[in-house]
């Protein structure tokens, strides 16, 4: 027999929650209070506290000191197991289906008591009553493998639901959604709350979802709680305030005017390489990329993106098709890299554009340790040299380290990040390729970043940038394609674009 699905919503509070890992303080102080039925949304950079706040709610860790209320009554949580029972569930930022199972046998071996032998005609019938109940309409008899994002999202909480849970934490729940999805899903749950059925607690760093969906918001900021109220009295730069302090953030230049007769520096044509499954390819029939401008490509993903990047970066043969920069035939090769002034910036920089155990001068000076300042080659490798170039550098671009000679890998995400752009945008760049270059990156990182890929376009540069986040497309971008199952299948001017059309294209409803 299914769970229950007619509970109340609880309410859940925690009060002076500290959380210690030996001498470093993930959470310090923290009191929060989700009342019954309310959607509650927890706002903070990466690394403020946010997950480690609901692992100790769930039961994932136990905390230094503090204690949990459920319902007003203090509870001891030290298992998941026992957040479950308090009727306390969490919906996670990746998805936790059995993709080749349908929906209906992912919900009924979820059950903590599943029978040897599963009558399959009562289970169907009882789950067809509980589906009348929920406000998702979802085909259950389709495998996981073959649903969308949006639906996969509304699985999983319905899940949740169907185990009887009437306090959910989503953790992020739209970073793998289409503009569309994430409106409907959270109207849909915020929905629930107000019928009385549910309560939410989302974790999230978007300001404009807060604004939409939540009654009240919680703010961290390096472990401790630095804010808290109705959403209806905060705008969001209050609500940036207590999330950043107090701490500058770097303005993107006035966007200089495109030439139209400006120079295509990166060319592609006809191009079909094979995908990361090797049973589809992904096609780039034209793609040009001028002087001067940046032309944005969205999509979900999974859709060919990161095959298209590692093709224009070297890494991924090519079937056919030509790629050119500036009229000539290009391979991405260190030499014609240097020749043509292609430069990189990619998602996960220690692992795709540093040797994590060098040193961060040795990181910084991958492009130029070999060659004089005039670009010839040099005989012999002068390490003052290349400490003296990385010094000048690591100021420039304030990237915060104990010292020049420190492993790159012990610097914070951020400051990797800066490292390599001080390393790729210096000196002239032609032609600037970029990916999710803010990716798992806090605030005041990424508008820094932002505005330095401005400034490389307003320079002259061409820069392709590719981006599962289309509120940064939509900031920096001139033009904007949509990558759909491995080619490009929709593109608009930005003055025209609609983040309704680029997500239904996102989302191959067209």
């Amino acid at each position: 027999m299914s769970a229950t699905t007619n509970s109340k919503a609880v309410g859940v509070e925690t009060i002076g929650m500290t959380m210690r890992f030996g001498a470093f303080t993930a959470l310090d102080d923290v009191s929060v209070k989700v009342p019954a039925s309310s959607f509650h949304a927890l706002l903070g950079e990466n690394g403020a506290g946010k997950s480690t706040l609901v692992k100790c709610m769930m039961g994932f860790y136990h905390p230094t000191s503090g204690d949990i209320l459920v319902d007003g009554r203090e509870v001891a949580i030290g298992s998941p197991r026992d957040a479950s029972a308090l009727g306390l569930g969490m919906v996670y930022q990746h998805f936790t289906l059995v993709p080749s199972l349908t929906g209906a046998e992912n919900l009924v071996i979820s059950r903590e008591k599943v029978p040897g032998i599963i009558d399959w005609r009562s289970e169907r019938g009882e789950l067809a009553v509980f589906m009348e109940r929920m406000p998702f309409k979802l085909p259950l008899d389709v495998k996981v493998a073959e649903l969308a994002a949006g639906e996969k999202q509304k699985l999983e909480i319905v899940k949740q639901l169907y185990l009887g849970r009437s306090f959910l934490v989503l953790d992020e729940p739209t970073s793998v959604l289409t503009p569309g999805e994430a409106q409907e899903v959270l109207g849909l749950v915020r929905a629930m709350t107000r019928a009385g059925g549910l309560t939410v607690l989302m974790i999230s760093h978007k300001f404009h979802e807060v604004t939409a969906f939540a009654d009240d918001v919680s703010v961290l900021r390096k472990g401790k709680l630095t804010g808290s109220g109705r959403v209806t009295d905060l705008d969001h730069k209050a609500m940036a305030a207590m999330m950043i302090g107090d701490q500058p953030i770097a303005a993107l230049d006035s966007r200089a005017e495109p030439k139209l007769d400006a120079e295509i520096v990166l060319k592609v044509k006809a191009l079909k390489a094979p995908d990361r499954t090797g049973l589809k390819s992904i096609r780039i029939e034209d793609l040009g990329v001028r002087s001067g401008e940046i032309v944005g490509i969205a999509g979900i993903s999974g859709n060919g993106q990161k095959e298209f990047l590692e093709v224009l970066a070297g890494q991924r043969p090519r079937d056919t098709g030509e790629v050119m920069v500036r009229g000539t035939a290009y391979a991405a090769t260190r030499a014609e890299a240097r020749a043509l002034n292609v430069r990189l910036i990619l998602e996960e920089p220690l692992k795709n554009a540093c040797a994590p155990k060098m040193t961060v001068a040795e990181n910084i000076s991958f492009r130029t340790f070999d060659i004089d300042g005039n670009g010839k080659p040099v005989n012999w490798i002068s390490a003052g040299a290349i400490r003296a170039f990385s010094a000048r550098l690591v100021e420039q671009f304030k990237v915060k380290t104990a010292s020049l000679s420190s492993p790159i890998a012990s610097l914070s995400g951020g400051n990797v990040q800066r490292a390599v752009l001080a390393r790729e945008l210096t000196g002239e760049v032609d032609l600037l390729i970029v990916s999710n270059p803010c990716f798992g990156l806090d605030f005041s990182a990424v508008a820094e970043i932002r505005a330095r890929i401005m400034k490389a376009r307003n320079a002259g540069a061409a820069v392709l940038l590719m981006s599962e986040d289309l509120d940064e497309l939509l900031e920096l971008s001139d033009r904007i394609f949509v990558m759909s199952d491995g080619a490009l299948v929709y593109e608009t001017p930005i003055a025209q674009a609609s983040v309704q059309t680029i997500g239904e294209h996102m989302a191959g409803h067209h």
